[in-house]
């Protein structure tokens, strides 16, 4: 704060300390109120130690000797001990807790630098200075590594040792961690493959090709099997030039690998590299990993193996620490008007027809509202229309119809089998009344199909539109042009394969998206083109209405997930943050957040309202490739290549369990409309039923476990398994639970 500075500028003026003085005038202005740039930059050394009688006098302000200075870092706060002059060895620690993150001795291992992206840098010492946690005291972000360069990205790589001792650099640390007790060798065994892959990188960049090649061959074989297609990257790069084009592995050097290691771990390793006085592995440590300490026991094999195999490691547990409102928002109360002929047909054999007790209004359901529900306006949603009132009456009845699925009471399951579909079926949607179901083909046509008895037919032209009578009552059934009626539309126009599709909650429009770059919006009244929107440059691998219809989400090959609304052709949101293509995307129930799954092998949680990623999901070890919100809005399924499903508590951030079953990607999930029972369809041919109610019921979400992530999943998850029903040849990629729970599923059949 200002007092501060100001003192602190008078003290140097009185040593005499003009550079040191001008320094932090300069440092002051251009970061506002962060401070600490200036108190770790070597000329003010005055800071850290004066001389005479004057620096007695500053000892009070910034605590000469012993004394220490806080500097937070990215919102962590480090302990700098300044212990002799020009000598900060930095620890972090995190606000609240007694906890270091990333610690550091004296001498060949003092390298730490607050170098974090958009670290938050400032000073506070014992005695006058204000404490870290002074409001105001943070203003000014500096962003440090917001886009990386490449060139200088690469060139940490240059400060190396010898290149022939590397391997034995890496046998050592990997005889070491072998004979290492049980509970750290798990833990510390996560090292081998981030150290694996930037010793490599590091050879491969000074140019050290056969000392690369050599240490490739030895080690490759010993990481983990689920780096298998990482390391088939990593094997083609063995010349310098290479690395510059490579995407991943600018990403891998870019982004620090996390690794969660209890303290009785890291201490250990710790020691044993300041032995061995091994600095090579050290300095990669330091720079390019990110170890997340916690207090406690280490996780065993099995906890470690649950949470690991993404790109970038683990996720930090500050990640999933924000708040998230995962509750139903509350449906809006109008009256239904109850009409009983539908129930007369049922009683054809003249049984005594059952009264049942009138409600006022279905309408309002939900009369309390969800404690953790956003609040009502949090974002703005489109207002609802008469004939979306109609169709949520419509819906009420259908539901008070609803079979209740459960263990013994399993759903009916229709499958819809797309024969001879020789253009490739890509992508599947079905309308939430079940009516129309659209493909999405490699030629790049949408192909719609209505699946009940009524045809589909296009509004007439504008002539002929105007002799209608706008007053009458069937005016909406006049509008429509018989001539046009038929089970099939087929909308022409994308230019590549069509990868998404999705259909607005109200069924007048239809979104599908494409390899072309493009998502287009159709009206399922004129079966034509409404808009292109253009803002992805790769191919989009998926795009998902909002459940209240107007706003829309792509995600592709760019890495970026896009918010759109239907009528702005700019997106409103980007999200960026995955370090490969986004694969799926998935709109929460109270469309306040998004779900996007990618070949990073993580999921991440965003907010809508302000764009910030408030979780990242880490476990699979393939891409994602499915994704499904339960009905409650509490948990998420997800699916990916590995043949894994895993379910996560949204609220928690945790893990909760893992579904195992299928052998090859999970292409469909979807929960049942109560969320008794969650279905799963694979390439394998088969549709699975899992018991949803008992996988979340007592549920270990204590304080202990959401602080250390460590989870405890039942070894079996075959008790989950209600039934598995295999299709004869034909790769499951849609499901669909009808408002009245009989699951629909849909594939192409395949002759092979």
């Amino acid at each position: 704060d200002r007092q501060t500075l100001v003192a602190v500028l008078q003290f140097l003026r009185r040593s005499n300390l003009r550079e040191s003085e001008e320094i932090l005038r300069r440092e002051a202005r251009l970061l506002g109120d962060d401070l600490g740039a200036a108190a770790l930059s070597p000329a003010s050394a005055g800071l850290l130690g004066g001389s005479g009688s004057d620096a007695d006098s500053g000892e009070a302000l910034l605590g000469r000797g012993t004394g220490a200075a806080a500097v937070a870092i990215g919102g962590n706060v480090a302990t700098v001990a300044t212990s002799s002059p020009g000598v900060a060895a930095v620890a972090a620690v995190p606000p609240g807790k007694g906890e270091a993150r990333g610690e550091c001795g004296a001498g060949p291992f003092s390298r730490r630098e607050p170098r974090e992206a958009g670290s938050r840098v400032l000073l506070a010492a014992s005695g006058a200075l204000p404490s870290a946690g002074t409001q105001g005291s943070v203003s000014g972000v500096v962003a440090v590594e917001d886009q990386p360069d490449v060139s200088a990205v690469l060139s940490a790589y240059n400060q190396q040792g010898d290149p022939t001792l590397y391997e034995e650099y890496y046998s050592g640390l990997k005889h070491f961690i072998e004979c290492s007790l049980d509970c750290h060798r798990a833990e510390l065994s996560q090292l081998f493959y981030p150290l694996f892959v930037h010793m490599y990188l590091e050879l491969v960049y000074n140019q050290h090709e056969s000392e690369a090649k050599s240490f490739f061959e030895r080690f490759h074989g010993d990481q983990e099997c689920y780096y298998q297609d990482d390391l088939r990257v990593l094997s083609s790069l063995t010349k310098k030039e290479h690395m510059k084009g490579n995407e991943t592995m600018l990403d891998f050097r870019t982004s620090k690998f996390v690794l969660r290691i209890s303290r009785d771990s890291y201490q250990l390793l710790k020691r044993h590299l300041q032995e061995k006085q091994n600095n090579q592995i050290w300095n990669i440590v330091q720079e390019h990993l990110y170890i997340d300490i916690f207090d406690g026991m280490p996780r065993s094999k099995q906890q470690i193996d649950a949470m690991v195999g993404s790109l970038a490691g683990e996720a930090k547990r500050e990640a999933n620490k924000a708040k998230v409102f995962f509750g139903l928002l509350k449906e809006p109360e109008f009256d239904v008007p109850l009409d009983d002929e539908d129930e007369e047909g049922e009683n054809e054999e003249g049984k005594p027809k059952k009264k049942k007790p009138k409600k006022d209004n279905v309408g309002s359901k939900s009369k309390k509202q969800d404690p953790n529900a956003p609040p009502q306006n949090r974002i703005p949603l489109p207002e609802l229309k008469d004939s979306d009132k109609l169709d949520k009456v419509m819906n009420m009845k259908e539901a008070a119809r609803r079979v209740r699925l459960g263990p013994e009471c399993l759903p009916s399951i229709c499958f819809y089998t797309f024969l001879n579909a020789y253009q490739g079926l890509t992508a599947v949607d079905i309308t939430d009344d079940s009516s129309m179901i659209v493909g999405g083909f490699a030629d790049s046509t949408v192909r719609v199909w209505s699946v009940t008895p009524k045809k589909l037919r296009s509004v007439k032209t504008a002539a002929d539109l105007s002799l209608i009578d706008k007053e009458s009552d069937d005016v909406l059934e006049r509008i429509m042009d018989e001539k046009t009626a038929s089970e099939l539309k087929i909308l022409y126009g994308h230019s590549g394969p069509v990868y998404g599709t999705s259909f607005s909650p109200d069924r007048n429009y239809l979104l599908s998206c494409s390899e072309d770059g493009t998502v287009r919006l159709w009206s399922l009244q004129t079966f034509t083109c409404l808009v292109g929107y253009k803002g992805h440059n790769y191919p989009v691998w998926d795009t998902q209405f909002s459940p209240y219809g107007y706003y829309f989400v792509s995600g592709g090959h760019d890495r970026v997930a896009r918010l759109w609304a239907t009528d702005h052709y700019q997106p409103l949101r980007i999200f960026a943050g995955h370090l490969a293509d986004v694969t799926c995307t998935r709109f929460h129930p109270n469309s306040n957040y998004i779900a996007t799954g990618s070949a990073d092998r993580t999921i991440r949680l965003w907010d809508v309202l302000n764009g910030n990623c408030v979780r990242i999901f880490t476990g699979h070890k393939g891409p994602i490739h499915s994704l499904a919100f339960s009905p409650n809005g509490r948990f998420l399924a997800t699916g990916a290549t590995d043949g894994r499903v895993l379910l996560w508590d949204i609220g928690h951030g945790l893990m909760v369990g893992e579904l195992k079953g299928h052998t090859d990607t999970i292409y469909a999930l979807r929960f049942s409309r109560d969320g008794e029972i969650l279905a799963s369809g694979s390439m394998d041919n088969t549709v699975r039923l899992w018991d949803a109610v008992k996988a979340f019921e007592d549920l270990e979400t204590d304080d202990f476990t959401t602080a250390t992530g460590h989870i405890n999943l039942p070894e079996n998850s075959q008790d989950l398994l209600l039934g598995t029903y295999m299709t004869k040849s034909t790769p499951v990629v849609h499901l669909h639970f009808t408002r009245r729970n009989l699951l629909l599923a849909a594939g192409a059949y395949s002759s092979q």
